[in-house]
């Protein structure tokens, strides 16, 4: 490491270590800190390189990207004020807004250094491409066109705010990726500096900007005073002075900080608190209405049973889940109503119109009739598969984490019902997550959380081009030519209408297939403060705090 470097990040060092009390929580000096608690940590706040949604959440506060996704889940501006898109679908002008400015640092030299520009987009951009970089969201860029017209780079500066995009062929959903943390806007200089250290010491345009991390600690985010973004007033946003993360892993300690004011919000059900935080029907349990309420919004997250049909692998060969019809039969055996009422106080909504959740834009146009409780036609579809008597059922293994244990013996128990001998095995998520990459897990209890909010991104797990491990993330290695025929159709066709008709033709091969079984559409729950107000969220399940505010 230089000298230089070395000064400037002991002198950063300081800076941080002088403002972290006034920063880290509320203080006697009036200013607003939203705390909120994420019991799994953060690994890296390097937008190219997030993997994990809590990760997601933290890294969108600090950073922006050409274009975000609104509560109603459009797509709006950010950095790029307004955008062409050629008559071809191939080439995208975006016109960058030239007020936005990099969080103040000592790496910059002067103030024109923290403008952000068309380069600084390029660069950002060709970064995600770059293998060196390894960011899991190169994916978005795989259509990107290096060919003649592009001058062999794909994107181009146009002057200092105009950015052009060209891809080898149309992409309707192109907009919506565009809108994920991994496309933020980052200064070359400060990867240069902090090179593998980036994601500890994240520099982007966002409402907020870094102040302090202790890992398994706290992190900490400080307002940008000059933050780009008004409201409908006028008025400078953020409204809050700080943004402070605890990483409790206990849920129960998360619970009482909630309850006795040291955190504005806490997220999701924990299994042990549920009745403490809900009643039996969903709503907020009646002790904490005078303090707390509750915000509830489709979550595009889909809970499913996911079952290995390759039968060119040897423990699928001779499972009866290698067949159709047995397959289909736990579809019917599975109450999904009853189980989303009694297990979950009726949070979440039953799956019984196919893979793709409630709350994804078109909805409505693609869902099918989809499984639902009938044990009778269950007990039929098996002994056509040819297992009249449950004694020539070799036994099946369900997989899942421990969070699920009481979920997975509801399933266990409707299985038994129509005539299956199930035995439930537990595993930590790490010893899940390997058991299924490598084939070892059948028949596992899994969920699909969009990254953006087309159907296609869930499609994408049934794409006999996608195989895991090789080419992308079709764990049951389901095959079908018509699928895939409109899977390609699907990527690449402009109207509306005709995209989602291939999507209801879609949904009905997986649900005839069964490779999944769709067991209910999430939703989030967020318990707030009532001191809290304005705070925004969508079905991607972000978090949006530039126009939250904190009644002192």
């Amino acid at each position: 490491m230089s000298l230089q470097k070395s000064i400037t990040l002991l002198l950063f060092a300081i800076i941080l270590i002088g403002c972290s009390n006034k920063d880290s929580d509320h203080s006697n000096d009036g200013k607003t800190v939203f705390r909120y608690n994420e019991s799994a940590g953060i690994n890296t706040l390097d937008p190219a390189l997030v993997r994990r949604f809590e990760d997601f959440l933290a890294v969108n506060q600090i950073f922006n990207g050409l274009v975000t996704l609104d509560e109603n889940m459009n797509i709006v501006p950010a950095i790029a004020s307004s955008w062409d898109i050629s008559n071809d679908g191939k080439v995208y002008t975006f016109y960058l807004r030239e007020d936005v400015k990099f969080h103040n640092h000592a790496i910059f030299r002067d103030e024109n250094e923290r403008k952000v520009t068309s380069k600084d987009v390029v660069y950002s951009l060709l970064r995600i491409i770059d293998p060196t970089t390894a960011s899991p969201g190169q994916y978005i860029f795989k259509n990107i066109d290096r060919g003649v017209n592009s001058e062999f780079k794909g994107i181009l500066t146009e002057g200092d705010y105009i950015v052009k995009i060209y891809l080898e062929k149309p992409q309707p959903s192109f907009l919506y990726q565009l809108s994920l943390p991994y496309c933020s806007v980052v200064p070359s200089s400060a990867i240069s500096f902090f090179g593998n250290d980036f994601g500890e010491n994240p520099i982007g345009t966002g409402p907020f900007e870094f102040k302090k991390w202790k890992r398994n600690v706290k992190l900490v985010l400080g307002k940008n005073a000059d933050y780009f973004e008004k409201d409908k007033e006028g008025n400078s946003l953020p409204y809050l002075d700080a943004v402070a993360i605890t990483f409790i892993k206990d849920r129960h300690v998360e619970f009482v900080e909630f309850t006795n004011g040291k955190l504005e919000m806490i997220s999701g059900l924990n299994e042990d608190e549920k009745d403490e935080l809900i009643q039996a029907d969903g709503t907020l349990n009646p002790k904490l209405e005078n303090d707390f309420y509750l915000q509830k919004t489709p979550w595009l997250n889909t809970d499913y049973l996911g079952i290995l049909v390759d039968d060119r692998i040897p423990n699928v060969k001779n499972s009866p889940l290698s067949q159709q019809k047995v397959r289909q039969a736990i579809g019917y055996a599975i109450d999904m109503e009853a189980m989303v009422k009694h297990l979950r106080n009726n949070i979440g909504t039953p799956a019984t119109t196919g893979f793709i959740p409630k709350g994804m834009p078109g909805y409505e146009k693609y869902a099918i009739e989809g499984f639902k409780y009938d044990l009778d036609k269950a007990k039929k579809l098996l002994s056509e598969a040819g297992y009249a008597s449950n004694k020539d059922i070799p036994k099946i293994t369900l997989v899942a984490t421990a969070e699920y244990t009481a979920m997975c013996t509801y399933i266990q128990k409707s299985l038994e019902d129509l005539g299956l001998n199930v035995n439930i095995d537990i595993l930590s998520p790490s010893y899940m997550g390997q058991s299924i990459a490598q084939f070892e897990a059948t028949f596992y209890r899994k969920s699909w959380i969009a990254d953006y909010p087309d159907a296609i991104n869930y499609f994408q797990l049934f794409y006999s081009k996608n195989f895991y491990p090789e080419n992308g993330l079709n764990y049951t290695h389901f095959k079908n030519n018509t699928f895939d025929e409109l899977y390609e159709l699907a990527l690449i066709e402009d109207s509306t209408a005709l995209r989602y008709e291939y999507y209801k033709d879609m949904q009905q091969i997986i649900h005839d297939e069964a490779p999944v079984i769709p067991l209910f559409y999430a939703e989030t729950l967020r318990f707030l403060s009532k001191k809290v107000s304005g705070l925004k969220g969508n079905s991607l399940n972000m978090l949006n705090l530039k126009e939250t505010k904190i009644e002192n």
